[in-house]
């Protein structure tokens, strides 16, 4: 095992994570298990950054963690833990912060978007968000973090900030590479195709969550934008239609070609049934799984229990030669 590339990757527990984060990211997870050594985590530190309400916050770390499980992530293969439990992770992030300029998280295009849309709490926690993100990194020395377009950006600042510590105080730090999976779909709002899907969309039929029952994922699927034409082909110039495509390709392994010889002459209703099915037969083996695994919550606590302390072994360790580095007394 040792001699495996590591691997580092986190989800935040912020609401019920969608078809868009399996086909993008999570199936991956699952997929890299054997190929790398990794480390997952529930990242819930990031999740209050936008306010939250206590009780349910707490359900959706509990919910989260029981999803990873049901999905296939085997805590045996992999490291699966929970940010908040380690306080390696914010205490690495304030020394990280003292190699951070202010220019370069103010550049932040998400800082910007996420500041637009919460005007009300631009906070502190906001702005500082990357440099948490740097320690989530670098505390576990990955070669490899899987990103997305979307999240390119905090990797580029995490090496940045890992070199410049490096520079000044010594090597501590791997400086981790983006891994790009052989397999992931970039998956689009099912009622604004031009937007990815998101679990926090105000339209619940623009998304599908992962333990949607049946029913719902077809009713949504029956209800996706299209088009006023009837082929059923790839296209930039059908979003709508090319999304689905995407979709269905990622969840029967079929190429783009495939689906539309497939659905030649036929409308976009049995398309959209088509697709609703196939997404619902590859999600109701994990719905079945989560509500057996979140019903104990004792196996579950001990299973975080065990990851939490396999994770705290090596973040204890980097954390410690990081700030002797920097000249604390320990």
């Amino acid at each position: 095992m040792d001699d495996k590339k590591k691997v580092l990757s986190c989800i935040q527990p912020s609401g019920m994570l969608t078809l868009g984060n399996y086909l993008g990211a999570l199936k991956n997870w699952l997929n890299m298990q054997d190929e790398f050594q990794c480390t997952y985590a529930v990242a819930d530190l990031h999740a209050i950054t936008v306010r939250q309400d206590p009780q349910k916050f707490k359900g959706q770390i509990y919910s989260t963690f029981a999803l990873l499980l049901a999905l296939g992530i085997d805590p045996e293969k992999s490291t699966l833990f929970i940010q908040s439990h380690l306080p390696e992770h914010t205490a690495l992030s304030w020394a990280l912060s003292s190699v951070t300029q202010f220019g370069e998280l103010s550049r932040m295009t998400q800082f910007k978007a996420k500041s637009a849309l919460h005007a009300d709490n631009i906070n502190v926690g906001l702005f500082s968000y990357p440099v948490l993100m740097a320690a989530d990194i670098l505390l576990y020395q990955p070669d490899f973090v899987p990103v997305g377009a979307d999240q390119k950006q905090h990797l580029e600042i995490a090496r940045d900030i890992a070199m410049r510590f490096n520079r000044i105080y010594g090597e501590v730090f791997k400086i981790p590479e983006p891994y790009i999976p052989k397999i992931g779909a970039r998956v689009m709002s099912l009622q604004d195709p031009e937007k990815k899907m998101s679990k926090s969309d105000d339209n619940i039929n623009s998304f599908v969550a992962i333990l949607d029952d049946r029913d719902t994922i077809i009713r949504k699927f029956k209800r996706a934008v299209t088009d006023s034409e009837s082929s059923v082909r790839l296209s930039e110039d059908k979003p709508g239609v090319s999304n689905l495509i995407n979709i269905y390709s990622a969840v029967t392994g079929k190429t783009a070609a495939k689906v539309e010889k497939e659905f030649e002459g036929k409308g976009y209703g049995e398309f959209k049934l088509a697709v609703g099915e196939a997404v619902a037969d590859e999600l109701a083996p994990i719905k079945e799984r989560y509500e057996k695994i979140i019903a104990d919550k004792a196996e579950l606590e001990r299973i975080f229990r065990a990851g939490d302390e396999r994770a705290e072994r090596v973040a204890r360790k980097t954390y410690f030669k990081a700030m002797k580095k920097m000249g604390f007394v320990l």
